[in-house]
Order: C-alpha cells, then structure tokens, then sequence
C-alpha cells in the first residue's frame, strides 16, 4: 500500500471532521448542488434529506472524490481535498456505499470484502482475516463463501457497508441503505448503523424512510433544488414550514 497520500497533522477533537465550504457544481446550465455550506461534527450520525432531485447524491459524489466540484472547498480533517481523487479519499478514511448496491457478483461474499481491505492491508491473509471480523460485525459471516450474485437485496445492502468498512474509514457515507427493507430488515440496518457509529465512524446518510431515520439521526440537513433549505435537531427540522411544503407535504403537517 502507497504512503498515505495527505500528510496526517494533529486536529482538535472539536474540530469538524467534514466542510462543505461554498460548493458548486453544475453541469452546463444545470446546476446540481448551489453554494453548499455544511460542517460534520466528529462521530455523529447525520441525516440528508429530500425529495428526489434535490442533489443528495451528487453531493455524496463531491465529498467521495466522483465529482470535482465547480467552485468552493472540501476540507476533511481540516485538509483541502478538493482536487484528490477518489482512491486517494478513500486511502484518506472517506467511503460511501452506493444508492443502487455494486458487488462483484461472480466473486464470493468474503472476496468482495477483501477488495475494500486492500486498501489497509498489503497481504492477502491479513486482508481476508479483516474481511472475516467486519462479516460478523455485520451480520454476514455465515455467508462469507456464498457467490454474491445470490445474495438478497438486504443482504447485498449489508455487503455493501461491509466493504466500505474494511477499508476503516473515519467517515462513511451511506446511500439509502435501508431503503426497500421491510420494517425487520430495516430495523437491523438501524442497529448496524448504531454499531458503526459507536466504533467512532462518522456516518453521513441519505435516507427516504422518514420514520425510521428520524430516531437515528443527530442531526438533519434537509437538500431542495440543490440548496441547504434547514438543518438541526430532527424534531426541529420536520417542524419546518418550509420543509414541510417542499418535501413532507401537508399530511404530515397535518398529523
């Protein structure tokens, strides 16, 4: 494994781990996410939210290192990595999962994980040894030999993170894992969540399943048409007029 590629320096533990300052991105005329100003505290779990286009996902892709963005910075850990690809990011401690899982559906389960351990572990024993630990921390270890491609959709979820985790990232970037899970699965993914969040990893989530992120998040920051609309505490933020009128309509208001 390469030198880490950003020089490590001491940071304050009340620093953020994560700034969105003044981002943009467009594509041509369309612009996708606008001034995004956004500070990521250390080891708290933190909801994204919003109707469907309201650039959720291409921010993920900004902090991941798939975009570059148009203007503004990305600090993590108090360093500029704006311009740093995505490996590199990732050999930096950023790793996301993706809103559509990707496994490498002709390999085995365990040798999908390996694939993310590389990024620690120069060795393939010690690469699979890690692999192994973060299957049973995720609750996959007795699928380890299975062929991925036969996996169920929860379960391809659940590869998903683990891979992202072998690579023992400080801040994990989770794209709507618990979406299409029944109310059982979901309430798994909830608890794994939890554990990741205790093992100190920062986790950042875009998630639709109101009810089920609500309880889970520290904090909230609620995306529209590319634009931080509000952000706080998640009984604030579902209180929110406008909030309420761009993304959780007038039944919720109602009830």
């Amino acid at each position: 494994m390469s030198a880490d590629p950003i020089p490590r320096q001491e940071i304050p533990q009340q620093d953020p781990i994560l700034r969105v300052d003044h981002v943009t991105l467009r594509f041509g005329g369309l612009v996708a996410n606008a001034d995004i100003c956004l500070e990521v505290r250390r080891g708290e779990i933190l909801g994204l939210i919003g109707p469907n286009g309201a650039g959720k996902s291409t921010l993920f892709n900004l902090i991941s290192g798939a975009y570059r963005p148009t203007s503004g910075r990305i600090l993590f850990e108090g360093r500029d990595i704006t311009d740093l690809p995505a490996p590199e990011r990732c050999r930096a401690g950023i790793a996301r999962t993706f809103q559509v899982p990707r496994s490498f559906d002709s390999m085995n389960v365990v040798e999908n994980v390996i694939v993310g351990g590389f990024v620690r572990h120069r060795r393939a024993a010690e690469a699979r040894t890690a692999a192994l630990a973060t299957l049973d921390a995720v609750g996959l270890a007795h699928r380890a030999e299975a062929v991925a491609g036969e996996l169920t959709p929860p379960e391809k979820r659940r590869l998903e993170v683990a891979r992202a985790l072998a690579t023992e990232p400080r801040l994990l970037l989770l794209d709507e894992v618990l979406t299409g899970l029944t109310p059982s699965e979901a309430k798994a993914g909830v608890e794994l969540i939890r554990r990741v969040a205790e093992r100190g990893v920062t986790v950042i989530m875009v998630e639709h399943v109101m009810e089920v992120v609500m309880p889970l998040v520290d904090r909230a920051v609620v995306l529209h048409l590319g634009r931080v609309l509000a952000e706080g505490p998640p009984t604030e933020v579902v209180r929110n007029d406008a909030v309420i009128t761009a993304y959780l309509g007038e039944r919720h208001r109602a009830a």
